[in-house]
């Protein structure tokens, strides 16, 4: 059987799960070759195949269940962040970083130059790591364990407990949907006839598009630009909000435009788009800018203006699942819907859609629903990047967060001028900020934009779940010229003017 493929845009991409693949011959059977009706009873049913679901089968496991059964359609096995999502978006990145570091450098004795040689051989090799990852953290992870099965089919909720997958019929006591979500795309007219790439088909090009729009200013929409930026592509993002990142405090978010833009990149915001068309000359976006029309045309137009939920057509109304305003499921603080014994988990329940956050709800979910021991989610110390070059991360609460919460927050706000790693490597792009309770000296949040700044997150993260105060941090030790020396000088800077310090002074 040959891969699965999909068209769009003009560009066709396979899938790569077919139903003779070694991951089926160890665990999986498809419910289409099912031709008699059978009765699999069981411990626990989740419906996806991500992150959520693995981490919830793996855990009942764990717990002890004799019988998970997982049901899995759409996107091959491992779901979003192994197939279309963050591994092939970050190999990509740090491709075409290496480019842009071999074509520019900061040190005037030293000569450099790059050029991409081939674009069609960096998507071969990031689809072998793609098949890599999946086979060795989700395929591998089951495939010895006799109490999971893998179910390749879609699943029809009959009710609580009980789920048809093609002409099985299945029961459990527990139930739990990890469906994940999609590309959102925005009731723009003309768009779908145009076509347009999202994450998932923007990763398969085989060849570079010589100029590409990117709808949105998030996560997702910021990390293709830059990278297909640096790649060669001419890029103009468009934002719908008066500034890229709306959620965050434009101090950082106009910081990073401006490197972004010293890259090449076009980023407009405050755009209203009125309309999409594709001729010969590529696609058109027809937009008021700032109360100004424009027109800006391109190769190709990426859409990244957020995620919808994987919830339709497979009987949660009938079920008595109920969804929110935007068609995520609703859940309680344990992960239990509106309906007894059926749980959710990961993307479809919205909120922090992240593989790993997906990944803790599900085992969470699968301990709730085996044990009763109903534990509440906890996202206080919830570090989250995006991967620009400078990396913007943060965890905890921004200092607006922290004031509407009744604490009195101070901030102190480090430019990496002022770190000696940074000087060193003459890069000093970005800031460190941190926000601290002064009333108990507790940190309450940080938001970092400084190259590689995620790896600075989890001093403060642990500072954060441990209630370590500032004063802690300030008089622990950080090495002299690592980044993470920043840290220290940032929680100085609530008490002193580190202008006004030797090296290692506190």
């Amino acid at each position: 059987m040959t891969p699965a493929r999909f068209l769009w845009a003009g560009v066709d991409f396979p899938y790569s799960y077919t139903a003779d693949s070694a991951e089926k011959c160890f665990f999986m059977t498809s419910c289409c070759e099912i031709t008699k009706s059978q009765d699999a009873a069981g411990k626990l049913i989740i419906i996806g195949g991500g992150s959520a679901a693995f981490a919830a089968a793996t855990r009942a496991v764990e717990l002890g269940a004799e019988r998970v059964t997982i049901i899995n359609s759409g996107l091959p096995t491992g779901g979003t962040c192994v197939n279309v999502g963050c591994v092939p978006s970050k190999t990509l990145i740090r491709a075409a970083e290496s480019l842009h570091r071999a074509k520019s450098n900061p040190f005037a004795g030293i000569k450099t130059g790059g050029s991409l040689a081939d674009f069609s051989t960096v998507i071969q090799e990031k689809r072998q790591l793609v098949a890599e990852m999946r086979q060795a953290k989700y395929v591998n992870v089951i495939r010895d364990l006799p109490q999971v099965e893998l179910i390749h089919g879609r699943a029809q909720l009959l009710g609580a407990g009980s789920v048809q997958a093609g002409n099985r019929h299945l029961s459990a006591e527990h139930l739990i949907i990890a469906t994940g979500a999609t590309p959102a795309i925005p009731p723009v007219p003309g768009l779908v006839d145009a076509g347009y790439l999202t994450n998932e088909s923007a990763f398969e090009l085989e060849t570079l598009p010589e100029s590409l729009i990117v709808l949105g200013g998030r996560y997702i929409a910021l990390e293709c630009a830059q990278m297909f930026a640096r790649f060669g592509s001419r890029v103009t993002v468009l934002q719908r909000s008066d500034h890229i990142l709306p959620t965050e405090t434009e101090d950082i978010t106009d910081a990073l435009a401006g490197y972004l833009k010293a890259e090449g990149m076009e980023i407009h915001t405050g755009v209203k788009i009125e309309r999409v068309d594709r001729s010969d000359a590529g696609v058109t976006v027809k937009a008021v800018i700032h109360g100004e029309r424009r027109t800006i045309t391109a190769a190709q137009i990426l859409v990244a203006t957020g995620r919808r939920p994987n919830t339709g057509d497979f009987g949660l109304a009938a079920a008595g699942v109920q969804l929110d305003e935007y068609g995520f499921i609703k859940v309680s603080p344990t992960l239990e819907t509106s309906q007894a014994g059926i749980w959710a988990a990961g993307d479809v329940i919205g909120g922090n859609m992240f593989v790993y956050t997906a990944a803790y709800e599900g085992a969470l979910a699968a301990e709730n629903a085996l044990t009763g021991a109903r534990r509440k989610t906890d996202y206080t110390a919830l570090p989250w990047v995006i991967f620009t070059d400078p990396q913007f991360c943060g965890v905890g609460m921004d200092e607006r967060q922290a004031t509407a919460a009744g604490y009195d927050a101070e901030v102190a706000s480090l430019s990496l001028d002022h770190v000696p790693r940074a000087a060193a490597a003459r890069d000093t792009r970005g800031l460190i900020k941190l926000i601290r309770d002064k009333q108990t000296d507790l940190l309450l949040g940080a938001r970092i934009l400084a190259p590689e700044g995620a790896e600075l997150l989890m001093e403060l993260a642990l500072a954060i779940k441990f209630g370590i105060t500032v004063r802690q941090i300030r008089e622990s030790f950080h090495p002299y010229l690592t980044l993470g020396e920043g840290i220290k000088l940032a929680a100085i800077t609530f008490e002193k003017d580190v202008a006004q310090l030797s090296c290692c002074a506190n």
